[in-house]
């Protein structure tokens, strides 16, 4: 079959926007059916344009998506259907996984949850012409009629899974990182994040040699670990950060860890040596309340202290910040900004806190009618879509845009460039870049309009 993917553009940049890194879904899907003998291109719009003609050729349309590129895609599945409705379309990820009712609207099929055997089997069933009533993790309409089926169990042997294959990607030659997972799952239970929602709870990993094997056979010069907790397992860890060091060739690496990793010094020291230069983490709030209202189990003290520590092995940090939950005040976003600067956190992000389908706190704000907008393109963290308890919805878009702006501020990058800190001061006039794009756009300029109007108290 001739099967084309497709990875809408998100709506919104970061700091780190400029550094294209395709999420592993497709790249992985698409080896699965390269692997079946198919004939398949992936599009992610970060990289290049999809080729509608390609696409009207081809005898599968597949989207993956989050909730805030998901009115791209079922643009894109609506535009296929006006001008090819023999085609089949799908459509999987996370946000169509707790809202396949939606997705159905704009396709044939929706797979919930993981889809490297859900897609296979489903891709089969098309070709056989056979019902696929007994597909796991799959949702599909048939007479007019919507059919659930069972769930999929979670992948349990990550290991039996081809490597993604970037080649499959249009304009793949324009990575200057190579992103890998390996692992799955999260043993934390933030209340705001869809993660566990998706991969669950329990830590998978892969094999420590089938690891390797991966980055071996690709020689990236760097890497990005998609893993949503890098150091999760302390004697994995440092098994994994040996083999880097004894098995492959150098490389430049960062990945996502929690504060509580500069608790051990030892990983630390084997973390820099292997590689790393910057790591990723969701400190989410100096606010010891709001800490505990999302489920953190992290103390703002061990922040300051792991910020130090870090930085005394050599190692950047991009700080995660999420504002806006009933405990934060007017006052949040100021004092946020000004503990980043004190405490000379690297680069920052000041998130919006989002409720996200399938998440208990999207669930709780549903309940409580504090939802304002149901526009999924504004589900980015970038613009504030519920009603916040101790300030106007403006107040916060306007407060959280303004002291990042302060922090991402032309004096700030001269500041690194007085410091000779060539990486920062690239990664700051980022920041500024992007702030002073999202004022210019109009879209967003409408959006603080209406927040204006309509929230302001």
């Amino acid at each position: 079959m001739k099967i084309t993917l497709i990875e809408p553009q998100p709506p919104s940049q970061h700091v780190f926007s400029d550094i294209k890194l395709p999420r592993l879904g497709l790249p992985l899907l698409g080896a699965v059916l390269a692997r079946l003998g198919h004939d398949v291109r992936i599009y992610v719009e970060d990289f290049a344009p999809v080729n509608m003609r390609r696409v009207l050729e081809s005898d599968l349309v597949g989207f993956s998506t989050t909730t805030s590129t998901v009115p791209a895609a079922y643009e894109i599945a609506d535009q296929v259907r006006r001008e090819r409705k023999d085609i089949p379309i799908v459509f999987g990820g996370s946000h169509v996984t707790f809202l396949p009712e939606e997705a159905l609207e704009h396709s044939d099929y929706c797979v919930r949850g993981e889809g490297e055997h859900t897609i296979a089997e489903l891709v089969a069933s098309l070709e056989s012409g056979s019902d696929p009533e007994s597909i796991q993790g799959l949702s599909y309409k048939k007479n007019g009629l919507i059919f659930h089926n069972p769930d999929r169990p979670l992948e349990k042997d990550l290991d039996s899974l081809p490597f993604p294959d970037f080649t499959l990607v249009e304009g793949h030659e324009k990575m200057r990182i190579t992103p890998i997972a390996t692992s799955r799952g999260c043993p934390y239970n933030c209340r705001f994040c869809s993660v566990i929602q998706m991969f669950g709870r329990k830590y998978r990993i892969r094999d420590i040699d089938n690891v390797i094997e991966e980055i071996n056979e690709k020689q990236p010069k760097r890497i990005f670990f998609y893993d949503d907790n890098f150091t999760a397992d302390r004697h994995r860890t440092i098994k994994m950060l040996q083999g880097f060091i004894d098995k492959c060739p150098k490389f430049l690496w960062s990945a996502q860890v929690r504060a509580e990793v500069a608790r051990d010094e030892e990983i630390l020291k084997l973390m820099y040596k292997s590689g790393c230069r910057i790591v990723y983490i969701g400190f989410e709030s100096i606010n010891q309340e709001t800490l505990a209202a999302y489920n953190k189990k992290l103390d703002v003290s061990e922040i300051v202290s792991s910020i130090k520590t870090i930085h005394k092995h050599g190692i950047r940090i991009h700080g995660m910040f999420v504002i806006g939950a009933d405990e934060d005040t007017e006052k949040t976003a100021k004092s946020t900004v000004d503990f980043a600067l004190k405490n000379r956190i690297d680069t920052i992000q000041l998130m919006i806190l989002t409720p996200l389908p399938g998440t208990p706190y999207f669930d709780d704000l549903v309940q409580e009618d504090r939802i304002i907008s149901s526009n999924w393109s504004h589900y980015d963290a970038h613009h504030v879509v519920y009603q916040p308890k101790q300030m106007s919805p403006y107040w916060l878009q306007k407060e959280t845009l303004k002291h990042m702006k302060r922090f991402y501020s032309l004096k700030n990058c001269v500041r690194q460039a007085c410091r000779f800190d060539i990486a920062n001061l690239y990664f700051r006039f980022m920041g500024y870049r992007i702030l002073f794009n999202w004022y210019r756009n109009p879209l967003n300029r409408n959006f603080m309009k209406k927040l204006r109007q309509e929230f302001v108290y």
